[in-house]
């Protein structure tokens, strides 16, 4: 199993960037052949001080295995999402990749 997880944090000026995110992945990455789990969502607020609070919207990817995951990113619906909906949206995102 391989774990592909993106933070995204959305343009602040850009009231409507997380939806339009949320809506992106729904369209161009959740029907990639390979992705076995697919979950995408808004962050949600925490009185905890450990959890991470400063991104929008967080994607969780699970593969079959790191092969799976390195094809998913070369696949044409990826670029579209990276071009149609990451680069409009997004100021910044980090990548957590684990086995």
């Amino acid at each position: 199993m391989f774990s592909h997880v993106v933070v995204f944090w959305t343009d602040p000026k850009n009231p409507l960037a997380a939806d339009a995110l949320l809506h992106g992945a729904r369209r161009y990455l959740q029907p990639i052949p390979g992705v076995l789990s697919f979950h995408i969502g808004k962050m949600v607020g925490s009185d905890r001080p450990v959890v991470e609070q400063s991104y929008q919207v967080a994607l969780n990817l699970i593969f079959a295995d790191q092969q799976a995951q390195d094809t998913y990113q070369g696949h044409p619906l990826h670029l579209e999402f990276v071009e149609r909906a990451f680069l409009p949206n997004c100021v910044k995102c980090v990548v957590y990749d684990f086995a």
